[in-house]
C-alpha cells in the first residue's frame, strides 16, 4: 500500500519457504501484483524503480545467513520497501532485520513454546518502524489514560476497520491468534533474553555439531558454511539419494527434508538431542550410528564451526526483551502468579455470560478441549510423510464429512484461519471456476448495505469489484435493488455475497429467491455463515441456494476464540466448486472422495490444513451431540434470543424482527432514543461491568445499538440476571429522562467503578457506593462480586492521539 499501485512489481527471494511463496502467489494475484521470484543476491535491481519493495528470508529457507545489508541500502536509495521473513529464535544471535535496514519484519511465534500441531495454530507477527504503524491492520494494543488519570491499555486505531472502509480497509484480518500469542508471550517471560539465548545456542551448537560430523564421518558435503540451526547438505559423492537418507534417518524415527534428489537438508529445535546427530551421521552415509563416544570427541570441531557459522557482521549485540517482566518471571511459581494476575483483569465465561452479538461465544466443554494437550496431535509437523500422519487425515476427513452433511455441500476444506479467510478462499474457489469455465469477466461481486465489513475487503483481495446493494426500512436485503443491480451487471457479475440469517438476526424472506436471482444471471452464491448457530440441523446453505459457505468453528462448533482466536474458517462448497478448494505446494490437501484438490491450487494459508490442531474439539463437539443434539442446540439458541428479546421488550426497543415477530440467534437493542439525554450505547456497555457482566456487541450492524447473542450454553437464571441487569440500568436512564439526576452525575457516566474508586476516603458522588459496586440484588444476596473492572472508563480520544504515551517511561508500565 506504500505506493498506491504506482509500482506493480515486487520481488520475492526464490530462497523463502515455499509455502509462504505459495500465500504470496495468492495474495499477489487479487492485488493486481506481479511477483519476480530470484535470487536477490544477483537477480535484483532496486535502480530500475519497478519494484515496490522485497521480501527476504533470514536464515533462508535452506538455514543460510546471508547479508542483505546492500541490498536495503538500495532499497532505500530507490525509495522501495524491504520485508524480512524471520525467526525469532534465531534474532536471540542474529543481527535483527531494523538493524540492516530493513522496514518491516514478519515471521511466526511458534517456536517460543507452541507445539507444531500439523500446521497450527500459531501466531504470526508483523513489525515496523512508526512511519508506517498506521498501515498495519489493527490489532495495536496502545497506552491510554482512564477516568481517575491512571494507565489504561485499549485497542488502538481502529481494530475493525472493515466496518469503516469496507472494500478500501487495509486487510481483512478479523479473528487473529491472540491465545497463541499469549502463549509464546508466556515463554519468552519464563525463560527471559537469557534462556531464549542458551536455547538458540543449544540448537546452533547441534547444528554446528552435524556439520562438523558430515565433514569427518560421511562423503557429502556442506552446501552452506553459515547457519543458524539448518544444514543443508549435498549428497553428490556419497553415493545416497535424498529417498535413502529419508529411509535410513526413518529407521530412527527422525525425518529430513528432501529438498532433490541430491540435497537434503536438517533443522533442529529445542526438543533435539545430542544423540539424534549421530543418528542423523548415519543417515546421512556413516557406517553406523556415532556413538556417544564419538560426538564427545567430535567437540573441538563442532566448536570451531559455531564460532563460524555466524558472520562477525550478523550476530547481534543489541539488547532485546528489556521491560522488567521479562527479566523477573523465572520460575513457574512466579509466571503462575503473574498469569493468574492478568486473568483476574478479564471477564471471561468462567464468570459470566458473554452475550456479545455474531460471535456464539458459547461453553467450550473440557471434554471437547482434552484431545488438543495429546502428544499425537501435538507433536505432528505439518510436512511429516503421509503414512505417519493417517490418524490425524482420518480425523479430519472425518470432520470434513460431517460439516458436509451438515451444510449441505460436496467438499470442505479447513484451511483458511478465520471466518474473513474462509470468506476469502471462497471467493477466490468462485473467480478460478469462472476463469476455468473461460468467464475471466466475472469481476463484480453484490454486497449488501448491511453486511459483515470483512465481506467487502475480502471481496478486494479476492480481485472483485464490489457493487452494494440496499436495504429496506426493516432490515431485509432490497429486493427490487438487487434485481436491478443483478441485471445491470449481469455480463460481469461473479459474485453475491448474503449472511443468513442476516446480520440484523432475523431469518430474512426471499433468500432461495435471491440466489435463483443471481444463479439466473451467471452468478455464484457466497453464503457468510457467521450466523451458523441459527441454521444448524433445521436448514442448511446448500439446500437454500449457496454455491458456498464458511463456517466459523470457532463460533458454531466450539473452538474457543475469546480475546480474538484461535479460529478457523472452513469452506463448504458445491461440486462445481471442490476442485478450486485451497491447495499447498508440498502435500495433498484433499480427502478421500475429493482429491480434486490440487498442489497447484491457490493457497490462503501456509498450513496445509490450517490450524489443524485445533481440528478435534469440533470432531468432539459433532460427535458427542450427534444429529439429534445439534438440533436442540440450535433450537436452544434461537429459544433463548427470543426469551430475552421478550423480557427486554417493554424497556428497549428491538431494532429488527422478522415476520412473525421473532428473531433468529441473536437480536439487537435500541439505545438511540436516550442520545437526546445524553446517553449512548457505550454508557450502558460500560455500567454492565458493574453488574459482572461483559458488554454485548456495540454499534455493529446499527450504531447506537446493542447486539445480543445468548447462545445455547447458558440456563435461565443466568439470563435472567442479564435481563435484570438491564432493566436496572434502564431504570437508571429513566432517572437521567426525568431529571432525576443529572447526566454527568448518574453512575452511568462513571461506569465502571473500581475497587479503589468505591473504597476511596472521599466520596462525593450524587449516588451510593451501594449503587455504584453492588448495584444488583444478588450482590446483597452473596456479598459478593465475581468481577471487579480493574480500569475505570478510557478515554478513546487521548489514546488514539497517543499510540504509546510518551509521558512516563516504559517501566512505570509494569503492574508488581
Amino acid at each position: 500500500g506504500a505506493f498506491n499501485g504506482k509500482r506493480a512489481k515486487f520481488f520475492v527471494s526464490r530462497d523463502v519457504h515455499p509455502q509462504n511463496l505459495a500465500v504470496l502467489e495468492t495474495r499477489a494475484e487479487g492485488f493486481g501484483i506481479e511477483l519476480v521470484v530470484g535470487n536477490p543476491l544477483t537477480d535484483l535491481d532496486f535502480s530500475t524503480k519497478e519494484y515496490s519493495g522485497a521480501l527476504l528470508q533470514y536464515p533462508n529457507t535452506f538455514g543460510s545467513v546471508e547479508d542483505y545489508t546492500k541490498l536495503t541500502d538500495a532499497a532505500k536509495a530507490n525509495q522501495s520497501l524491504v520485508v524480512v521473513a524471520t525467526d525469532l529464535l534465531a534474532l536471540t544471535h542474529l543481527k535483527n532485520p531494523a538493524e540492516f535496514g530493513a522496514d518491516i519484519a514478519v515471521g511466526s511465534a511458534q517456536r517460543f513454546g507452541v507445539p507444531l500441531m500439523f500446521g497450527g495454530p500459531h501466531a504470526g507477527f508483523i513489525a515496523t518502524s512508526e512511519k508506517y504503524h498506521r498501515k498495519l491492520p489493527g490489532r495495536i494494543i496502545g497506552v491510554s489514560k482512564d477516568s481517575r488519570g491512571e494507565r489504561a491499555l485499549r485497542m488502538a486505531m481502529q481494530t475493525r476497520e472493515q466496518h469503516i472502509r469496507r472494500d478500501k480497509a487495509t486487510s481483512n484480518i478479523c479473528t487473529a491468534q491472540a491465545l497463541l500469542a499469549n502463549m509464546a508471550a508466556s515463554y519468552a517471560i519464563y525463560h527471559g533474553p537469557d534462556g531464549l539465548r542458551k536455547i538458540a545456542a543449544r540448537a546452533n551448537l547441534f547444528a554446528a555439531t552435524l556439520a562438523a560430523g558430515v565433514r569427518s564421518h560421511t562423503k557429502a558435503t556442506l552446501v552452506h558454511d553459515h547457519f543458524f540451526d539448518t544444514v543443508e547438505i549435498d549428497l553428490a559423492g556419497s553415493g545416497l539419494s535424498g529417498t535413502d537418507v529419508q529411509r535410513r534417518a526413518n529407521a530412527h524415527e527422525i525425518n529430513v527434508r528432501v529438498i532433490s534428489d541430491s540435497r537434503v537438508s536438517v533443522s533442529f529445535g529445542e526438543s533435539a538431542e545430542l544423540s539424534d546427530v549421530g543418528k542423523l551421521l548415519y543417515a546421512l552415509g556413516a557406517t553406523e550410528v556415532v556413538s556417544a563416544a564419538a560426538l564427545d570427541a567430535l567437540k573441538p570441531a563442532a566448536a570451531k564451526v559455531q564460532a563460524s557459522s555466524i558472520p562477525a557482521s550478523l550476530q547481534r549485540t543489541s539488547p532485546f526483551l528489556e521491560h522488567r517482566v521479562f527479566n523477573s518471571k523465572h520460575s513457574e511459581t512466579e509466571l503462575m502468579r503473574y498469569l493468574k494476575s492478568l486473568e483476574d483483569k478479564d471477564l471471561a465465561l468462567n464468570t459470566s455470560m458473554i452475550s456479545l452479538g455474531s460471535c456464539t461465544m458459547k461453553l467450550n466443554a473440557v471434554a471437547e478441549l482434552e484431545p488438543v494437550s495429546w502428544p499425537e496431535f501435538t507433536n505432528v509437523h505439518p510436512f511429516a510423510p503421509e503414512d505417519q500422519t493417517l490418524g490425524y487425515l482420518e480425523m479430519i476427513d472425518t470432520l470434513h464429512k460431517a460439516l458436509a452433511e451438515i451444510t449441505g455441500f460436496a467438499a470442505v476444506s479447513s484451511q483458511p484461519n478465520s471466518g474473513a479467510q474462509g470468506e476469502y478462499a471462497g471467493l477466490l474457489a468462485i473467480r478460478a471456476f469462472h476463469k476455468a469455465n473461460g468467464d475471466h469477466h466475472r469481476n463484480v461481486c453484490l454486497i449488501p448495505v448491511s453486511a459483515h465489513g470483512t465481506n467487502p475487503a475480502s471481496a478486494v483481495m479476492a480481485g472483485m469489484k464490489v457493487v452494494v446493494v440496499k436495504s429496506d426500512d426493516s432490515g431485509n436485503i432490497d429486493r427490487v435493488d438487487l434485481e436491478e443491480k443483478a441485471k445491470k451487471h449481469a455480463h460481469e457479475l461473479g459474485a453475491f455475497m448474503i449472511t443468513y440469517p442476516s446480520t440484523f438476526g432475523v431469518f430474512e424472506e426471499g433468500v432461495k429467491d435471491m440466489c435463483d436471482l443471481i444463479h439466473k444471471h451467471g452468478g455464484q452464491v457466497y453464503m457468510d455463515g457467521a450466523n451458523m448457530n441459527a441454521q444448524v440441523g433445521l436448514c442448511n446453505p446448500g439446500g437454500i441456494g449457496a454455491d458456498v459457505c464458511h463456517l466459523n468453528l470457532h463460533k458454531t462448533f466450539c473452538i474457543p476464540h475469546g480475546g480474538g482466536g484461535p479460529g478457523v474458517g472452513s469452506i463448504g462448497v458445491a461440486a462445481h466448486l471442490a476442485p478450486y478448494l485451497p491447495g499447498n505446494p508440498v502435500v495433498l490437501t484433499g480427502g478421500e472422495g475429493n482429491h480434486v484438490v490440487k498442489k497447484a491450487n491457490l493457497a490462503v494459508s501456509a498450513g496445509p490444513f490450517g490450524s489443524a490442531g485445533i481440528l478435534p474439539i469440533s470432531w468432539m463437539y459433532i460427535h458427542m451431540l450427534g444429529e439429534q443434539g445439534l438440533v436442540k442446540a440450535t433450537s436452544h439458541a434461537i429459544l433463548h434470543a427470543n426469551y430475552m428479546a421478550k423480557t427486554l421488550e417493554d424497556h428497549y426497543d428491538i431494532v429488527f424482527r422478522g415476520k412473525n415477530g421473532t428473531c433468529a440467534h441473536e437480536f439487537i437493542i435500541d439505545i438511540r432514543p436516550f442520545k437526546a439525554h445524553g446517553i449512548v450505547e457505550e454508557d450502558v456497555a460500560k455500567r454492565l461491568q458493574d453488574f459482572g457482566f461483559h458488554s454485548p456487541t456495540m454499534s455493529w450492524p446499527v450504531v447506537g445499538t446493542l447486539m445480543i447473542e445468548p447462545t445455547e450454553s447458558e440456563n435461565l437464571a443466568e439470563m435472567n440476571r442479564f435481563c435484570q441487569s438491564m432493566i436496572l440500568i434502564r431504570q437508571e436512564i429513566e432517572d437521567v429522562v426525568q431529571g432525576k439526576i443529572a447526566v454527568e452525575d448518574s453512575p452511568l457516566k462513571h461506569a465502571p467503578h473500581t475497587v479503589d474508586v468505591v473504597t476511596a476516603n472521599s466520596w462525593d458522588r450524587k449516588y451510593s457506593r451501594t449503587q455504584a459496586a453492588f448495584p444488583a440484588p444478588w450482590h446483597n444476596e452473596g456479598k459478593t462480586k465475581a468481577f471487579w473492572p480493574t480500569v475505570g472508563r478510557v478515554d478513546n480520544v487521548f489514546g488514539d492521539r497517543n499510540l504509546v504515551c510518551s509521558c512516563p517511561p516504559l517501566d512505570s508500565y509494569i503492574e508488581e
